[in-house]
């Protein structure tokens, strides 16, 4: 893609945002949710297809109006708009996010979460918050890495904020809250599979600048990104929220290790069956003369 195109295209960006944002403003303050809600869904699908992200949905995601706690893996700035693209959402996301240009002001009209994580007691604050979300039939992404990855490899889920489940249940008379793992992965990059060598170029992770990683992304050209709802998980008064993590780690992983390779993983193998009882050798007598 030549700068030209790039800036035409980021300007037809520019204008559809101009398009939506007063009226998506307006939703949020008079609480129309339906507009209010499928507005970013629209922005996030028009940059899709302006820079050409081609997006693929599979599994069984949550029925239209039921909360869910969706657990994500996380590789990219451009998770963003491929899951905004999905469906109404919001976000949780580091309180930093809030102060930066342009994406902040995004971040807000998502409805986004901002969590303070030097404040150890911010995450109760923000517990209650999603906790509201959820008992109001929300669909709420946590990015359950807490970082971004590479894209090859997942990183320890962390459990502290699917508190907000347990603080739906006990604070918000619910008797169950799903939990949805989702596992996004890069998969192609002009039609050819990635290797294991370019998934970084996709990725922004580490002490990468935002500005590198957007400026590569124009240059290589049309991604393919595969985005996988896992079975859910139902999580109720007595479910331990360690047990519920891992669990949905091990979902995403191993629908990240399929659309990485290809194929499914191996299963593991299970224990070596041992007889019964021991069975004595048979004899066999010589040759008689």
């Amino acid at each position: 893609m030549t700068y030209l195109v790039a800036g035409l295209r980021l300007l037809a960006y520019a204008l559809t945002f101009a398009l939506l944002a007063g009226p998506h403003w307006l939703a949020l303050k008079l609480g129309r949710g339906r507009f209010a809600g499928h507005a970013p869904v629209w922005l996030h699908q028009v940059f899709l297809r302006l820079f050409q992200v081609r997006l693929t949905v599979t599994g069984t995601p949550p029925a239209p109006g039921e909360a869910a706690l969706v657990i994500a893996n996380h590789i990219s700035w451009l998770d963003i708009p491929v899951l905004g693209a999905v469906r109404p959402l919001s976000f949780v996301a580091k309180s930093e996010i809030a102060g930066w240009p342009v994406i902040g002001t995004l971040a807000r009209l998502q409805r986004t979460v901002f969590i303070d994580r030097a404040r150890k007691r911010h995450t109760a604050v923000v517990n209650t918050e999603m906790s509201r979300r959820l008992r109001a039939g929300e669909l709420i992404v946590l990015f359950a890495e807490g970082t971004t990855g590479d894209g090859t490899r997942l990183l320890p889920f962390r459990t502290s904020l699917v508190g907000a489940a347990r603080a739906a249940i006990t604070e918000g008379g619910l008797d169950r809250v799903r939990l949805q793992p989702l596992c996004i992965a890069y998969t192609r990059r002009n039609g050819l599979p990635l290797t294991r060598a370019e998934r970084p170029d996709i990725a922004w992770y580490g002490d990468m600048e935002l500005g590198p990683s957007v400026k590569l992304f124009f240059e290589r050209g049309p991604i393919d990104v595969a985005v996988t709802w896992g079975e859910p998980i139902a999580f109720s008064a007595g479910t331990d929220r360690k047990v519920a993590t891992a669990l949905a780690e091990a979902t995403v992983r191993r629908a990240l290790q399929e659309a990485v390779t290809g194929r499914p993983p191996a299963p593991e193998p299970g224990p070596i069956p041992q007889p019964a009882h021991e069975v004595p050798p048979i004899l066999i007598p010589a040759a008689t003369a």
